[in-house]
């Protein structure tokens, strides 16, 4: 069984420091760069568990809830995300349809997936099995990931069709916000601290 070392190395330069003991709310930078090399964790693994399974439900109200609903000449019309991608496949821009699912859909599916699973080992002060390269793979693709684009984009819809359109926000917005949030503060935060956790 391998212990994690003392010994952290700045991501930004390099450099080699000792693991510093952080209070609440601290964070140390490298005094060579100014990156960030360490921070307090805030939540404990088994609450890092629970909100990466709480984004996995999250994922799945946003996929088949609706987001929004447009009501027009007494009909009233229903969006999900996962419609957002189809309705772009069936116009002349399939190409722009299938970077949408991806950015929508597929990374932070495979985002909250892969959290949860590393998480679960974990919890159990394990390395899951393809430890490494799925931290590799969490840390790529989070620039691809575009769910607070979307957000925001459905907000923008809200306002500025309101004054034609009878729009209102669903549960599916909110359950987007949710996630939105849950994802950043997991990925950005809470997850590369498995570096040193694990074993």
């Amino acid at each position: 069984m391998s212990y994690p070392s003392d010994i952290i190395i700045c991501e930004y330069c390099d450099s080699a420091y000792h693991r510093p003991q952080l209070a609440r709310n601290q964070k140390a930078t490298c005094q060579r760069c100014g990156g960030i090399i360490a921070r307090h964790r805030m939540l404990s693994i088994d609450q890092a568990l629970a909100l990466s399974v709480t984004a996995a439900l999250m994922m799945a109200v946003v996929c088949f809830v609706p987001v929004l609903f447009i009501r027009v000449q007494g009909q009233v019309h229903s969006a999900t995300l996962l419609d957002a991608s189809l309705a772009l496949a069936q116009g002349p821009i399939g190409l722009m349809a299938l970077t949408v699912a991806f950015a929508t859909l597929t990374v932070p599916i495979l985002q909250v997936s892969m959290m949860t699973w590393l998480f679960a080992f974990a919890r159990k002060h394990q390395r899951a099995p393809g430890f490494r390269w799925q931290m590799r793979a969490l840390e790529a693709l989070r620039p691809w990931s575009m769910l607070e684009v979307f957000l925001l984009g459905a907000l923008v819809s809200v306002v500025k069709l309101s004054g034609r359109l009878d729009v209102f926000p669903a549960v599916g917005l909110f359950a987007l916000a949710a996630l939105s949030m849950l994802i950043i503060g997991l990925a950005g935060r809470d997850l590369p601290l498995l570096w040193n956790d694990a074993r």
